[in-house]
């Protein structure tokens, strides 16, 4: 049977006794959803924010205010706080954050949204115990649900190899 990466990442969690936790954006949820839709996931995922807005941002993660006036709330800060946040609320070993523009729009489309971002653009991070929080920037120009579902497996995917690093580096042998 083939195993599907969020699987995966859940077994090496669990075989490892590590934790982790979401903060998204632009995806609604659906990276929890993938991660709790694999058995056993109750043992290693704590918990998932859906931080849509600003507010909840502030309010749920303790993001400052000055942090999304500053630099905005689809930006490389704003998912390394999401990420940071989450984590440490969450007393997880690892946070994820996603924040973009999936936009109204689809491939082709250049209308801009946030600080003169096109639809497309995408921060995704994690935060790791001890570790310095890592941000990738990407984009992607293709329809609202496609979109978060791409940024849901790259972000799968990069989880996948962080964790062999990470794991191999605190497991014995």
């Amino acid at each position: 049977m083939h195993k599907t990466i969020e699987s995966l990442i859940i077994e090496t969690l669990r075989q490892a006794s590590q934790t982790i936790a979401t903060a998204e954006s632009c995806t609604g949820g659906l990276l929890a959803h993938r991660l709790t839709n694999v058995p056993g996931a109750s043992r290693v995922f704590q918990e998932g924010f859906i931080t849509y807005s600003n507010a909840s941002k502030i309010k749920l993660l303790h993001i400052p205010k000055s942090l999304l006036e500053t630099h905005g709330p689809v930006s490389q800060e704003a998912a390394k706080a999401m990420a940071e946040g989450v984590r440490i609320l969450s007393k997880t070993t690892f946070g994820l954050a996603t924040t973009g523009i999936a936009g109204p729009a689809g491939i082709g489309s250049s209308k801009v949204f946030v600080r003169d971002l096109p639809v497309g653009t995408l921060f995704l991070a994690i935060a790791a115990e001890g570790r310095p929080t890592l941000v990738w920037r990407e984009f992607f120009a293709i329809e609202r649900l496609a979109f978060k579902e791409k940024a849901v497996e790259v972000l799968l995917d990069r989880l996948c190899l962080i964790l062999k690093n990470f794991l191999s580096k605190i497991s014995p042998g």
